[in-house]
């Protein structure tokens, strides 16, 4: 089974039944190994979402780790707009931190179950090939994983770290945005408004919609294209150009600077338009038809496969923090379409861009409703007593039941 690797989530799961858009299913009938635990679970993403039944199988890795581990896997028995026409994947690693795993985080994640069985350590890395190849084309764009480490020869020049902000997704800080190399000027909370996160689940770069509308402005300001039309910068329409052109060196280059470990310096990673503006589709024999690789979000600036495909990224969990270098797949026509550059100083930014107010935390979420719950219970209780005059309250006998139903956010949407 093919498995996509997803940063933004914390279940692994795989298609447990037959699926129409699916080639291949994991049958848990025919396993000695798999045990089902009988605990549905449901996830929801930005797009598309799953149902099905946790149970524990063992893995054993190909290369690398010897040895067989137990781990937590969903077979997938419903699906809507997961599985997609086309997709040659079967089931999804999450790899992000237990906070968001499903149905609760007392749900092993996969990588956690590795480290503590094999003892590896607990950080992996992630290198995405693809930058200037077709999003719909055949085959696979190839790539790496590393579970326990680093591997030097997928990455060049130095690894530059940004600290991990909160342990759900892998949020990050980011201080500013530029396009072709002008400050958009916004103030650095909105570019992590409500976070920013590196989910390799997520196609596109997402960018709060604030920052999406400046973004493009500046684009569509600084680029040499008199007029464009707006369904391109929304993703309803593609743009086409004859295939002997080449049209990326008519786009400005996308740089995002993250807070350094050093508090008091960033770092930048810039994307160049090969990586931004994305061959979709041939056209008879003479046009070639891009995409944009920038969305709009409600609730977050996701660092997602469009840039990601320009580097190698390193998840470094022991030490809190996620590094980005440049990765030598990240080239289009033998030239490089990815950069890092730094150090530079933090002193025309805020100390502080992530907003101090957090319920992401599961706890804290539990927390806020139950008070809420507690304060509702209470006014209701003083808005029955001032009503009902005290010759007419009820006393309870023992044939009364009293039904108290309440229900938390059970699904977090990337």
């Amino acid at each position: 089974l093919n498995i996509l690797v997803d940063t933004g989530s914390s279940n692994f799961a795989v298609a447990g039944v037959p699926d129409p858009d699916v080639t291949s299913y994991f049958d848990p009938e025919l396993s000695s190994t798999y045990r089902s635990q009988g605990v549905e679970v449901t996830v929801k993403y930005s797009q598309g979402s799953w149902t099905g039944v946790l149970g524990t199988d063992v893995i054993t890795m190909p290369k690398g780790l010897y040895g067989s581990y137990i781990i937590n896997i969903a077979t997938i028995l419903e699906s809507e707009n997961f599985f997609l026409p086309g997709v040659k994947w079967h089931g999804i690693l999450g790899l992000a931190y237990d906070a968001l795993a499903k149905p609760s985080s007392s749900v092993e994640t996969f990588f956690d179950s590795l480290v503590r069985q094999a003892k590896i350590p607990d950080i992996f890395s992630l290198q995405m090939c693809g930058a200037g190849l077709p999003v719909s084309g055949s085959g696979t764009n190839g790539g790496s994983l590393v579970l326990g480490g680093i591997e030097p020869s997928l990455y060049t020049g130095d690894i530059w770290y940004t600290p991990i902000k909160e342990e759900w997704y892998y949020q990050v800080e980011i201080l500013k945005l530029e396009v072709g190399g002008q400050n958009l000027e916004l103030d650095c909370r909105e570019y992590n408004a409500d976070k920013a996160i590196v989910d390799s689940g997520t196609t596109l770069l997402r960018l709060p919609e604030k920052v999406f509308n400046a973004v493009v402005q500046a684009i569509a300001r600084t680029s040499l294209i008199q007029e464009f039309s707006s369904g391109f910068w929304t993703g309803s329409q593609l743009a086409c150009w004859d295939r002997a052109e080449k049209p990326w060196s008519l786009f400005p280059k996308l740089s995002i600077y993250l807070r350094d470990e050093n508090s008091s310096r960033s770092f930048r990673i810039s994307i160049l338009p090969q990586l931004y503006i994305q061959p979709i589709l041939v056209i008879g024999d003479n046009l070639q038809c891009y995409r944009f690789g920038i969305s709009s979000s409600t609730n977050a600036l996701v660092i997602g496969a469009t840039v990601m495909e320009g580097f190698y990224v390193i998840f470094d969990r022991a030490q809190r923090r996620v590094g980005f270098a440049v990765s030598p797949c990240a080239e289009v026509d033998g030239s490089p379409v990815s950069e890092i550059e730094g150090p530079f100083t933090t002193a025309d930014v805020a100390s502080n861009c992530v907003s101090s107010v957090s319920l992401h935390e599961p706890v804290l979420w539990i927390a806020s409703y139950a008070l809420m719950s507690l304060c509702g219970l209470i006014l209701l209780v003083l808005i029955v007593l001032l009503l009902i005059p005290p010759r007419c309250q009820h006393r309870y006998t023992d044939n009364d039941v009293v039904n108290d139903e309440s229900s938390l956010v059970r699904h977090r949407w990337k």
